[in-house]
């Protein structure tokens, strides 16, 4: 500072010491012009790099959650042999004995059916005589149920089949 290559200020009692640009060369205004568009040559280049470094790591990404090869060729493999699982199981569903006859089918639905009509005329019937019960109930249907300990179909989420 006192060799005055550098200058001195002083705030308080702290000293800060900086170049004395008076000694620099002064910059004409066509070097300042021609700075100033390497300045933006070079920040569209910075933002061009900026960009295909973004890209790049995307696919890194991308490439870092795929399969390797080596595993990609296990999973093919362990699919193969569970697809010739399923083919092996279904040659023996087609190739068994015991198929369930027409007959046999149709009696079973036709059980079904009469099962299911048995079970809409119980409820029907188990209803109205519960809401005639209900009539001259001073509670709630609610309460009435709970006391009695009735449990209803809507109660277990069962619904009736539909009709066929």
């Amino acid at each position: 500072a006192q060799q005055g290559r550098v200058r001195e200020k002083a705030y308080g009692k702290q000293k800060i010491y900086f170049a004395d640009q008076e000694q620099l060369p002064a910059a004409s205004e066509s070097e300042l012009r021609g700075l100033d568009g390497e300045i933006a040559a070079l920040s569209t280049k910075v933002q061009a790099l900026q960009q295909s470094c973004r890209q790049m790591e995307a696919e890194l990404k991308d490439l870092n959650s795929s399969m390797t090869t080596p595993e990609m060729a296990g999973e093919i493999k362990e699919l193969r042999k569970d697809c010739a699982s399923y083919a092996e199981k279904l040659e023996r569903i087609k190739s068994a004995a015991n198929h369930v006859t027409p007959e046999e089918k149709e009696k079973v639905c036709s059980e079904q059916k009469l099962y299911c009509k048995e079970w809409r005329r119980r409820k029907r019937m188990a209803t109205e005589l519960l809401e005639a019960i209900l009539e001259g109930y001073p509670k709630s249907k609610k309460q009435f149920f709970e006391e009695v300990g009735i449990e209803t179909d809507e109660d277990h989420n069962v619904t009736l089949p539909a009709a066929v």
